[in-house]
């Protein structure tokens, strides 16, 4: 079915680029890609706007996805499924970074982890390296614009929210409760 070729088309093409930036999905690409007429792809798709929902639709089933069915108690699954699918794309070769953020970013990534094998003693490196980076989450320009830009949450309720989960996660890391545990496991060092 040429609606097929051409959402299949698209498709290829996202699994291509580098980034998450759609620019070059175009209309015009997609047709030449699928060896259609500009013209066909329009009978299908109006708009570019309505080729890319299509895509993002498919990507969803690619990656397993339902958004419909989300439920809290799967959706470390549903992240896990994602974050596969997700290893399966290029990624970009980000451009040398300013010393000056390179410092920094060392130093904090340095810090969480020290403040987290402070925490649990007994647990090893890697475990402490792996919740000190799902602290280093929120601890970035991206998270806050997502949470207010996104979310179109203010500053006061953004923090909040931050906050509750870096208590919540630092609850886990006292009680033992590590990235490598399942709900209620201890760390496989035995907490601290």
């Amino acid at each position: 079915m040429t609606r097929d070729r051409i959402l299949a088309a698209a498709t290829e093409m996202v699994h291509g680029f580098p980034t998450w930036d759609w620019g070059a999905l175009t209309i015009r690409a997609v047709a030449r890609r699928a060896q259609v007429n500009e013209s066909t792809v329009y009978r299908y798709f109006s708009n570019e706007r309505r080729l890319r929902d299509a895509v993002m639709r498919r990507l969803e089933q690619e990656a397993g996805v339902e958004l419909e069915r989300l439920r809290l108690e799967e959706f470390g699954d549903v992240v896990g499924r994602m974050f596969a699918y997700l290893s399966s794309f290029p990624v970009a070769q980000p451009p040398p970074e300013d010393p000056t953020f390179a410092d920094i970013d060392e130093r904090r990534r340095r810090a969480l982890i020290a403040a987290v094998s402070d925490a649990a003693v007994d647990w090893p490196d890697e475990e402490a390296e792996l919740a000190a980076a799902m602290l280093d989450v929120f601890w970035n320009v991206s998270s806050y614009e997502r949470l207010t830009v996104t979310w179109k949450l203010d500053p006061e309720r953004a923090t909040r929210a931050v906050n509750w989960v870096i208590r919540t996660l630092d609850a886990a890391v006292r009680a033992g409760d590590g990235p490598g545990c399942g709900p209620g496991e201890a760390s496989s060092a035995g907490g601290g």
